[in-house]
């Protein structure tokens, strides 16, 4: 009688791996911790910016170039180095390159926001690419959003406009703050969309490292242009802002990201306007109406929906790879 060989073993693939570690429903304390830590330090970022003897994109130059030195050493010290990518390889240079563009873009805008609107205002228009890079999302797939995420997508336009509309009426010149802020969030869902492109080919961490250091120029040049104060009397708050945004936030957001769900990370993004506003309330004395907090309401039940319908379509396409 003929013997059956016995089953292959498969290797577990990444997700199997990280689902056996945390579970599908589980949240490691740790690192929710961390994801919680890290949106507070973000949130600090605009007082520092503030605080800066140095013009808005100045400061967002010194936080990129304080940082720099850590961040390479950090992936030096790791096991993906940061090499260069090799001959041939000119479109993933491109990608590098634009993206560090985006990212000084990024950040010059939302630094000129914050010094000409609230605290509150330019956390919530700066996290906007949480639900813009969905749109790109829907354009890649060729495919209509879900009833809940169009409902998302419908809100948090809604609540953004009663938001900036409110901020017109208090202050016209809130305005233009806000708007800044809104093409920042723009920008870095264009750098989002570059590096998931870099990352294909190329470890996060090198791919951070290389798109952080194409970004210091444009920055520098950016603030020349607009004849900002460059060398700051007081190294203070930009260290600050270095160490709280660059390093500690973008850091622990970064060990974060592998182990929360889409759903987790995006509620704990709310905590940065929430920390922002008590911030501007204290230091400040900014305070929000009702029609504020209205708004403020519509585009975090936004953020809300559209991470729930996205972490259901990657569910429902894991399935199918599974049939």
């Amino acid at each position: 009688m003929p013997v059956s060989a016995p089953p292959r073993k498969t290797e577990p693939t990444q997700s199997d791996r990280l689902s056996d570690r945390v579970g599908p429903n589980a949240t490691p304390p740790l690192a929710f911790a961390a994801v919680i830590l890290a949106n507070v330090a973000l949130a600090f970022g605009p007082l520092f910016v503030r605080m800066a003897d140095v013009g808005p994109v100045a400061s967002a130059f010194w936080r990129i170039m304080l940082a720099v030195p850590v961040l390479i050493l950090v992936a030096l010290l790791g096991p993906a180095r940061p090499r260069a990518p090799g001959k041939g390889q000119m479109s993933l240079w491109m990608l590098l390159l634009v993206g560090g563009i985006a990212f000084a873009g990024d950040l010059g805008a939302w630094h000129i926001g914050i010094r000409q609107t609230t605290m509150a205002n330019a956390t919530l228009f700066g996290n906007s690419a949480t639900f813009i890079f969905p749109l790109y999302g829907f354009l890649a797939a060729r495919a209509w959003p879900s009833r809940s995420q169009g409902v998302a997508l419908l809100l948090a336009a809604l609540g953004a406009g009663l938001l900036m509309g409110r901020s017109y009426q208090a202050d016209p010149r809130h305005l233009v703050g806000d708007l800044m802020c809104v093409l920042a969030g723009v920008l870095y869902a264009a750098y989002f969309v570059l590096m998931v492109r870099v990352r294909r080919v190329m470890p996060p961490v090198p791919a951070l490292a290389w798109s952080t250091i194409a970004s210091a120029l444009p920055l520098l040049v950016f603030a020349l242009m607009l004849g900002e104060r460059v060398w700051p009397g007081t190294w203070g708050p930009l260290i600050l802002l270095a160490v709280g945004s660059q390093i500690i936030g973008q850091g622990l957001m970064i060990y974060a990201l592998g182990l929360l769900s889409p759903l987790v990370i995006g509620l704990a993004l709310l905590v940065q306007p929430i920390v922002a506003t008590a911030v501007g309330w204290i230091v400040y004395g900014e305070t929000l109406a009702l029609p504020d907090l209205v708004g403020v309401a519509m585009v975090t039940v936004a953020l809300v929906l559209v991470r729930r319908g996205s972490t259901r379509t990657v569910a429902k396409t894991g399935d199918r790879d599974n049939e």
